[in-house]
This record gives structure tokens, sequence and C-alpha cells, in this order.
């Protein structure tokens, strides 16, 4: 079954409950739409486990990058008309991914004994 973000229902799919019980559920937000890029981009580093596979993988390193590029382009894209709170947090996931990226091309300094 597809995540409810990815699952749009048919006629087929339609139960009988309260009008609306079920529409905030499948309502995606732009919080939400942002938040998935991100973890897009956690797997894609090798810090998440895949959700199609439970297990986390070696990192790709140019989707990871891609991924970032896309959430620059959707900020450039929505500057002024997001909520400070929507703002706020695509910021943040913006600056805590690049640090990820830059993180990556340290070198990892061995601990000098004496």
């Amino acid at each position: 079954m597809l995540p409810s973000v990815l699952w749009a229902p048919t006629m087929a799919d339609e139960k009988p409950s309260e009008p609306g019980a079920d529409e905030q559920a499948r309502q995606v937000t732009f919080t939400a739409f942002v938040i998935s890029l991100a973890h897009t981009a956690a797997v894609h580093f090798g810090d998440v486990a895949d959700p199609t596979t439970g297990q986390k993988g070696e990192g790709n390193l140019p989707a990871a990058r891609q991924m970032i590029g896309i959430l620059t382009l959707l900020e450039e894209k929505t500057r002024g008309n997001l909520a400070p709170e929507e703002r706020q947090l695509l910021e943040q996931l913006l600056y805590e991914l690049r640090l990820r990226a830059v993180d990556i091309h340290k070198p990892k300094s061995p601990i000098i004994t004496p």
C-alpha cells in the first residue's frame, strides 16, 4: 500500500463515514511535503533507513544534493508567500542538510594519542 501522501482515493476505495472525517488524514500540507523531501535527502545520505527496504544504504551523495537543490528551489520560489513557521522550517532543514553535505567531505581525523 502506498503512503497516504501518495495515495489518491478511487471510487472503489471510498467507504461510508462521517463527512470530512478522513479528509484531514489525506490532506497534503506544505510542512508535510517539505519534511518528506528532507527525509528523502536523509535516506540518500545513508542516515535513515530506506522505507522500502528498512535498511540503511551506503548513501548516494548526488541524489542527496539533488534533494537539497529541490528544497532550495522551493525556498526561492515560495519566498514571501510562506507562513513564518513554514519559512523557519524550510530554512532550518536546508541549513541542517547543507551542514550534513559538508560534513561528508570532512576527512576523518585519527585520534592522536601520546
